[in-house]
């Protein structure tokens, strides 16, 4: 599934002639499962985190780039897809569903010079922005948010209704 909303960012500051690579990775808030309360519309920990499944990241499919072509206009990571499924070998993102999580951006610094593993620790910014924290959900817990993404996402088309021609 893709990620809705869309992690979007805009860069400034970057050496506009050098080469980046842009790429996002998913951490664990805290080490706690989570449920939906419906009587009191809030979540509640129903226990203990399931195993962290493996770490992946995301690269952005225009990595590496120029600092001016990132630069130009705002960064979009519409093809990041998530999934819960452990077995995935699509490369997706996966996390456990009802879990909460950090979304974590990283500009890598393509490091010329021979020896550059040797700079790697000065090569890289992250960035978390914790308005972007979220809940791993398989399917939505209130029905508002369920009819908010339906008419927001355009990904979720088919459970539209139709409307009847003018």
């Amino acid at each position: 599934r893709r990620m809705f909303p869309t992690f979007q960012v805009k860069l400034s500051g970057l050496d506009p002639l050098a080469d980046y690579v842009l790429l996002m990775d998913f951490v664990p808030l805290d080490d706690k499962r989570y449920r939906y309360a419906f009587h009191s519309s809030s979540w509640l920990v129903a226990g203990r985190a399931d195993p962290a499944a493996p770490g992946r990241v995301h690269f952005h499919p225009d990595s590496p780039a120029k600092g001016a072509q990132w630069m130009r206009q705002i960064v979009s990571f519409d093809k990041l897809k998530l999934t819960n499924n452990l077995l995935d070998d699509n490369g997706h993102i996966i996390l456990n569903s009802m879990h909460r999580y950090q979304p974590r951006f990283h500009v890598v610094f393509v490091d010329p010079r021979r020896d550059s593993e040797r700079f790697a620790h000065e090569n890289f910014k992250s960035f978390s922005f914790p308005e972007t924290r979220f809940m791993a959900v398989t399917a939505y817990q209130n029905h508002r948010i369920t009819q908010l993404k339906i008419a927001s996402n355009p990904f979720a088309k088919g459970f539209r209704d139709c409307e009847p021609d003018a």
